[in-house]
């Protein structure tokens, strides 16, 4: 069974900075595209941020590019994602995914940007 579990989101002001993390099991890690998608309240899903399994080839959506780095260590099974300069807009669930499966997605962490 796919278990996915992100951490690391919380309160932060406008041009804050926040590291998620996200703790995979059941299937095999390493060898797994990922992404980290959010959905704001009243919006859709968005995927921020992708990273092919060896992590040598990544995607941002235009509205994060330049201030998010995905990442991983596929030696602890966990995907990263480093949000510096944080927006109000950026303020959302955030959850990671299998690349090919958004519907693996975890429980979420919130990131909430506000002054």
């Amino acid at each position: 069974e796919v278990q996915l579990v992100e951490s690391g989101g919380g309160l932060v002001q406008p041009g804050g900075s926040l590291r998620l993390s996200c703790v995979a099991s059941g299937f095999a890690f390493s060898g797994s595209s990922m992404s980290w998608v959010r959905q704001a309240p009243g919006k859709g899903l968005e995927r921020v941020s992708a990273i092919d399994s060896g992590g040598g080839r990544t995607y941002y959506a235009d509205s994060v590019k330049g201030r998010f780095t995905i990442s991983r260590d596929n030696t602890k099974n966990t995907l990263y994602l480093q949000m510096n300069t944080l927006k109000p807009e950026d303020s959302a669930m955030y959850y990671c995914a299998k690349y090919s499966d958004i519907a693996s997605r975890g429980q979420g962490t919130q990131v909430t940007v506000s002054s």
